[in-house]
């Protein structure tokens, strides 16, 4: 497609609907959790008791990346509101469809996602 047809109205649109029903299923899924965890079982074993523990860790844990999911979606239905969506937050080049289609939420282009994992794997080596 030619460069002017990248990110056209149709395009926003069609990433506005997909992100909007993924915004719906984390808020869905985190009320789901929100009600599960509210349920008071009482265990008569201490192994039982100690597993649950263990959900209630996991889907915590599960809430907290739900919430910045979230917040990236959010982020990215506000760059579709302004226009910035699907353009790389760091050097402006196009992200590509590709990449949007695979993960909506992408802010950075492939190259500077690259980039900033490996210098993130060296810090974090050494």
């Amino acid at each position: 497609m030619p460069d002017s047809a990248y990110m056209n109205d149709a395009q926003l649109e069609f990433f506005r609907g997909r992100l909007q029903e993924m915004r719906e299923e984390v808020i869905a899924r985190q009320a789901h959790d929100i009600e599960r965890m509210h349920e008071h079982e009482v265990f008569a074993d201490p192994a039982d008791r100690a597993t649950a523990e263990e959900e209630h860790t996991l889907s915590l844990r599960l809430r907290e990346r739900e919430s910045f999911l979230l917040r990236k979606i959010d982020e990215s239905l506000r760059r579709i509101r302004t226009k910035d969506y699907g353009y790389c937050a760091k050097t402006g080049d196009p992200i590509g469809i590709p990449r949007l289609l695979a993960r909506p939420t992408a802010s950075v282009c492939i190259h500077v996602k690259d980039h900033d994992e490996k210098v993130e794997t060296h810090f974090r080596a050494g």
